[in-house]
């Protein structure tokens, strides 16, 4: 492929990229745990944390605490998946292929 093709395909790439970059920030994922709701969007900025008044109460600091950082760990785990399964689309749409794209492992 000439230095004209392999420029075409960058451009390709780096449109599609922003693409799924904005499309990332509008995909919201949604995470509950102890009745704990956090929502994020694929980027993994926080849009929204619900906490029940219940879980507000002095006693229940290290459960809320606990639940805090599950929650947000699930999210985080969610919106990783879902921004992986976007570029991995991407990459097969342009013809390149990722190792693990398509649920196997690399070879060690």
């Amino acid at each position: 492929m000439g230095l004209f093709g392999q420029a075409k395909d960058l451009y390709k790439l780096q449109k599609k990229a922003k693409q799924i970059k904005e499309d990332l920030k509008n995909l919201h994922i949604e995470a509950e745990v102890e009745g704990i709701k956090v929502v994020i969007n694929a980027e993994q900025d926080v849009q929204d944390v619900f906490i029940p008044e219940e879980m507000l109460k002095p006693e229940k600091q290290e459960k809320l605490q606990n639940a805090l950082k599950s929650v947000f760990n699930k999210a985080i785990k969610k919106a990783q998946e879902v921004a992986a399964e976007r570029m991995r689309d991407m990459m097969g749409d342009l013809g390149m292929n990722m190792p693990g794209a398509e649920g196997e492992l690399p070879a060690a």
